[in-house]
């Protein structure tokens, strides 16, 4: 028989029959070793009901593969077979990976930058939601979407889900075995993931979260692990998976210690043969979960204050995305309730100073169909914003911006400036600053730059109008005397009004 043909990072499956009686999902050990050359890769199987056990590989290296499965059952035991691994599919990367230290590319090597949406439990809607939310997503230039595994239970999201996660023991929607996942459930979840990745939109998926009413959030350690276990085996070749352990994970530290919280992240090292990104999200400010721990790959934090963004990237020395600093709507709630101008003007500080941001929409709805929750449609008007944002950054950015400066260590720190450390482009945002005259942060070594003048909200770029630099006045704090000449090469004369920001590109020779 010919071994199939897979193109890296898509996804090879093998299947097999074997017991259904009893409890497959506790009771049946299956898994399988690939090999190619000296490498052994263990991938775990995972049973999808009616006696159909599979296993699930993403190639990432061209050539030869072979498997051979291990059971604790004779029928699924010494199982072999093999796959001829192709060069990827056009516009296929592979999974993404950390680079250079605060940012991001895949696998074969291609920048990503993240620009993620928050859409809760969207795959628990109604079918032709999910679809909306999928021809939403092909337009918005969202490239990361953050969604849970579990339905949720909250305001604006108190709805029946389209399928409980576990087989049903009764008719009330709690009544469930939480030892025989419902392999339906999963199978459309994983359906929506593939869905996804062809779009090219990774999938950062929330394992956990305190918003319950089925009990999920209430399993037992053993119960969570397996849970963890059979999901990985079951998306882990995904290309465009992310782990995030929890939505808010201090909130459910009465039922999962810290050490648990540990636990799992070992859990998914263990069953996750591409290894895919993984952290944690905090609910309360200043409860960050530790990611300076070694299996945590990058920052995910929720911070309304998005000017100590460098200040996280040297606390943690990982990249940081600030998935919830604050929503786009009107929603009675706070953090649910800012302006479009705020969120993209957040994204803008978040992004010039080294980070990566997150969004969300949660205008109220009288059928509560709002997009961070269910998704659907988006009403707002910062998507736009932030997608031609994006749009500026593949251009101009190769992998991400470094902080000028430090957080505290200049006196114009309070602006924004970030540069690109490999073609040399740096961007100043004002922000809320109006001045009429810049030079701090400008090029100092005599080179020739262009230099443009950006509108972030009305989405304009002019060329910026040159002038000479200005000599900043001595000032003394303590010991340490500032001041006396020109901080630039140039200056720039500015129009006096806010939300404008600088773009400096070294001249073409």
């Amino acid at each position: 028989m010919t071994n199939p043909t897979i193109p890296l990072w898509d996804i090879f499956e093998f299947s097999a029959q074997g017991p259904s009686n009893g409890n497959p999902f506790v009771d049946v050990a299956f898994e399988a070793e690939f090999r190619f050359g000296n490498r052994r890769v263990k991938v775990p199987g995972f049973y999808d009901g009616e006696g159909t056990y599979r296993l699930r590989f993403s190639p990432d290296t061209e050539g030869e593969w072979r498997f051979r499965t291990a059971s604790n059952v004779s029928e699924l035991d010494g199982l072999e077979g093999g796959l001829t691994a192709a060069p990827a599919r056009s516009g296929v990367h592979g999974p993404v990976r950390v680079r250079n230290q605060f940012h991001f590319a895949y696998a074969d090597g291609t920048a990503y930058k993240p620009f993620g949406t928050t859409c809760y439990a969207w795959t628990h809607q109604p079918i032709a939601m999910q679809d909306e939310t999928l021809e939403t997503m092909a337009k918005s230039g969202f490239n990361k979407i953050r969604m849970g595994v579990f339905p949720k239970h909250y305001p604006y999201n108190t709805n029946p889900a389209l399928h409980p996660v576990y087989e049903k023991t009764g008719d009330g929607e709690a009544d469930m075995d939480f030892d025989r996942p419902n392999p339906e459930a999963f199978r459309h979840f994983e359906t929506q993931i593939g869905k996804l990745a062809e779009m090219g939109i990774e999938a950062d998926i929330i394992l956990f979260h305190p918003y319950d009413r089925w009990g999920y959030a209430d399993m037992t350690p053993e119960q969570d692990c397996r849970f963890l276990k059979y999901l990985a085996a079951r998306i882990s070749a995904y290309r465009n998976v992310w782990w995030s352990l929890a939505n808010e994970y201090d909130f459910l530290m009465d039922t999962k210690p810290m050490e648990l919280w540990h636990k799992f992240c070992h859990v998914l090292e263990e069953n996750d043969h591409l290894q895919h990104l993984m952290s944690i999200h905090n609910g309360d400010p200043a409860k960050n979960y530790n990611h300076r721990l070694p299996w945590i790959t990058h920052v995910c934090i929720q911070h309304w204050d998005v000017k100590q963004t460098p200040l996280w990237r040297e606390a943690y020395g990982k990249p940081v995305i600030n998935d919830e600093p604050e929503y786009e709507g009107d929603l009675y709630q706070s953090w649910g309730s800012i302006t479009a101008e705020e969120l993209v003007h957040r994204f803008w500080i978040t992004t010039i100073r080294g980070g990566y941001a997150g969004h969300g929409e949660t205008y109220s709805d009288p059928d509560d169909l709002i997009w961070w929750a269910k998704g659907g449609k988006l009403h707002g008007e910062s998507w736009k914003r932030l997608k031609w944002l994006r749009e500026l950054l593949d251009e101009d950015v190769e992998h991400g911006l470094t902080p000028i400066g430090t957080y505290y260590g200049y006196p114009w720190s309070r602006i924004s400036g970030g540069i690109d450390g490999v073609n040399g482009v740096r961007y100043i945002y004002f922000g809320e600053h109006q001045p009429i005259r810049w030079s701090s942060g400008l090029p100092t070594d005599g080179g020739e730059y262009d230099v443009d003048l950006i509108d972030t909200w009305n989405m304009t770029i002019e060329p910026a109008k040159i002038v000479e630099a200005h000599v900043v006045p001595t000032t003394r704090h303590g010991t340490l005397i500032r001041g006396g000449k020109a901080d630039a090469d140039f200056a720039v004369e500015l129009p006096g009004r806010p939300r404008l920001a600088l773009r400096v590109r070294p001249r073409q020779k």
